[in-house]
């Protein structure tokens, strides 16, 4: 039978970065003791500082005190302090700059807004909560999604700036520009260079349109008259019979 190492540590670093690491794995390579060499985490390797979490197969910490973070292998992670949440093969995190770069396949969720991105290579600053997303760029917020190869998401503002390409479908509208700037709050578009788009009216729209306009043509129908008081109404008139022969 495999032996299974579980390894489990908790390490203080200096005041640089001023934040504590737990990280567990099925297996270790190197010395916490000395935080300027590398130290490996191999297999459900799980890593904690006090604004992120990560899991992967693989994670390794190196650098001046464990500043610099990788990841390689069904990773998966979430910044505490703001609430995203991310996926992807491959990351490198800089634990001074706050910088994570994420790689292949890269799903990044801002839970508070309500937005899924998703591209080839997103950078992330915890700092700024600014985003840049490269290659196969796909967000989707509410109604919108939002294709280009390059955009720069804002989340203190909620801007989304997109170019190369860009593309906004809102339910059945499609706006393209050369550049595209979306206040996913306001849900505001602004479209710059080369401006095309289709806008189409719901049909539930135009059901209500049509409806009006028949009630406008219809004539009035005239008020039943009551007979003055005292008068006996006149009986209504009996239609005339017409006597309907057959031929034998």
């Amino acid at each position: 039978m495999k032996k299974l190492l579980i390894v489990l540590f908790t390490l203080v670093t200096s005041a640089a970065f001023c934040d504590n690491i737990t990280f567990h794995a099925d297996m270790m390579k190197g010395n916490t003791k000395n935080k300027n060499k590398p130290t490996t985490l191999i297999g459900h390797a799980y890593i904690k500082t006090d604004t992120m979490e990560i899991s992967a197969d693989q994670i390794s910490m190196s650098g001046d005190d464990f500043r610099f973070i990788t990841a390689e292998g069904n990773i998966s992670g979430k910044n505490t302090e703001s609430k995203m949440d991310f996926s992807c093969e491959k990351m490198r995190y800089d634990r001074q700059t706050k910088i994570v770069r994420l790689e292949d396949s890269v799903t990044l969720k801002d839970l508070e807004n309500e937005i899924e991105a998703k591209a080839q290579i997103i950078d992330y600053n915890q700092n700024t909560e600014i985003s840049i997303l490269q290659i196969d760029v796909n967000l989707k917020q509410k109604d919108n999604t939002c294709t280009s190869a390059y955009a720069i998401y804002r989340k203190n503002t909620k801007m989304l700036e997109m170019s190369g390409n860009p593309k906004i479908v809102q339910g059945t509208d499609t706006f393209r520009a050369q550049e595209i700037t979306l206040n996913l709050d306001t849900q505001e578009i602004t479209l710059d260079g080369r401006v095309s788009g289709t806008v189409t009216e719901s049909e539930k729209k135009n059901q209500n349109e049509e409806s009006q306009a028949q009630n406008a043509a219809a004539p009035e129908t005239p008020a039943e008259s009551n007979p003055p008081e005292g008068e006996i109404p006149a009986e209504p008139e009996q239609p005339e019979e017409k006597e309907i022969k057959s031929d034998e």
